[in-house]
């Protein structure tokens, strides 16, 4: 009797534990946007369409300016846009 417990008492605990694991690896789109750089970010979203242009293209006042069109025109999330315009401007050395 006693080790027909043992064996439900581990059963629902490997049921649990396996449970709990898919909870917490089920994350939303902004949690996992948030994981992703600004870098991965822009290759992703702004490669899709067209060439992506060179950070330096661009001064950090007009990115804003491109950010701002691209948000809407490509449906980036405002989190993704403020993670790709970090990294323009530290990557085009205004």
């Amino acid at each position: 009797m006693g080790c027909r417990f043992l064996n439900r008492k581990f059963v629902m605990l490997t049921i649990c534990f396996a449970l709990a694991f898919i909870i917490h690896s089920c994350k939303t789109k902004n949690e996992l946007i948030i994981e992703k750089s600004g870098a991965q970010l822009w290759g992703e979203n702004c490669g899709r369409c067209h060439n992506t242009p060179d950070p330096t293209t661009y001064t950090d006042e007009k990115w804003e300016t491109v950010a701002m069109h691209m948000k809407v025109r490509a449906n980036i999330s405002s989190k993704e846009i403020v993670l790709i315009k970090e990294f323009l401007k530290s990557a085009n050395g205004d």
